[in-house]
């Protein structure tokens, strides 16, 4: 009799960490999706108010105002969480660096100059491409083929994107003129994408940590490439007239789009990865459609369609990022222990 009640009671201690270890990734999967579509929706914002900023102050100055702030915002906010010692680079400086100028300075730079150069619709789109760069980046990185459910979603997220930002007549995605602006967007996602796999790599370092310190030594890239666009006439100097102009918008693309909306996105990729995350990146057009429907513009019935083939396809990858850990009793005992410590 004691021996069973001993058994009976390794039992129940199993069975509890068994549903304590479901809560737990259940727990991870739900917040890492949740950071990624705040992420998404913020970003989409940055499409509307970033091309209004444009019209009066260059990419380059505007990239280096804005970064000032949030990079201050950002370490102040490092060392009220984490303490000055959360400052030490310990030894990882130039990697941190040429991270932070990959994911803030590449990013910023190309993709906000070739918004100028681009129709906002095409600029929008090749951001949606993002999990695709990532998974090639990935494939040509570690021969890591995308999993076939996340490719299909992929697949169909960005069909629902096409037809969001080309009005549901997808024929002037590839018949439009795709001049060098366009180009230098996709080469800015591509900066990003490896960001954000640098970001998947560093797990000593929290969220806040690695975003701060990259985002602090990425602005001496902008401001390094600022001055040298200033001084050789690339980029016109802004009056302090645009500046003040364009302060609000400025105040956006720091504080929400620089600093809280990189934050949620370093945290979604180490809840659900990389890929995962970038997926939910394509809610990024639908959101700038939203906010135009929002100032008076009238999607057809196409482009509606579209929204929702995108966000059905995002809803579906959700459920799926959801199974495994819903068929827990395929998995050995020490794989829940290892969990637990980890969580």
């Amino acid at each position: 009799m004691i021996e069973i009640n001993a058994r009976m009671g390794a039992f129940s201690s199993f069975e509890t960490d068994r549903s304590i270890a479901w809560e737990v990734d259940m727990g991870r999967t739900t917040a890492g999706v949740v950071f990624a579509t705040v992420t998404a929706v913020i970003w989409g914002g940055q499409f509307v108010v970033g091309k209004s900023a444009l019209s009066r102050v260059d990419a380059f100055p505007l990239t280096t105002v804005r970064y000032a702030l949030a990079a201050a915002l950002l370490l102040a906010l490092l060392v009220a969480v984490e303490g000055r010692s959360a400052l030490h680079l310990d030894g990882t400086g130039w990697r941190l660096f040429f991270l932070g100028s990959l994911g803030f300075a590449g990013f910023n730079l190309f993709a906000y100059t070739g918004l100028q150069h681009a129709r906002p619709q095409s600029a929008s789109l090749i951001v949606a491409l993002g999990p695709l760069v990532t998974a090639i980046v990935l494939w040509l990185r570690d021969g890591t083929r995308p999993a076939r459910t996340t490719g299909a979603a992929l697949v169909v997220a960005l069909i629902g994107v096409a037809l969001v930002v080309s009005r549901g007549h997808l024929e002037t995605i590839f018949g439009g003129s795709i001049g060098w602006g366009d180009g230098l967007v996709l080469l800015g996602v591509t900066c990003f994408v490896l960001y954000t796999l640098g970001a998947a790599r560093y797990t000593t370092l929290s969220p806040l940590r690695y975003t701060a310190l990259t985002a602090a030594l990425g602005w001496l890239a902008i401001a390094g490439a600022t001055v040298v666009a200033l001084v050789t006439g690339l980029s016109p100097t802004p009056s302090a007239s645009d500046v003040g102009a364009v302060t609000p918008a400025i105040l956006y693309l720091a504080i929400p789009g620089a600093v809280i909306a990189v934050l949620t996105w370093n945290a979604a990729v180490g809840k659900i990865g990389p890929q995962n995350v970038s997926l939910i990146g394509n809610l990024i057009p639908v959101t700038t459609f939203a906010i135009e429907i929002v100032r008076g513009y009238r999607p057809n019935a196409l482009e509606l369609a579209g929204a929702g083939i995108a966000l059905g396809a995002l809803a579906a990858n959700n459920l799926l990022l959801r199974r495994p850990a819903a068929e827990p009793i395929e998995r050995d005992q020490s794989d829940y222990e290892v969990e637990l410590e980890a969580a």
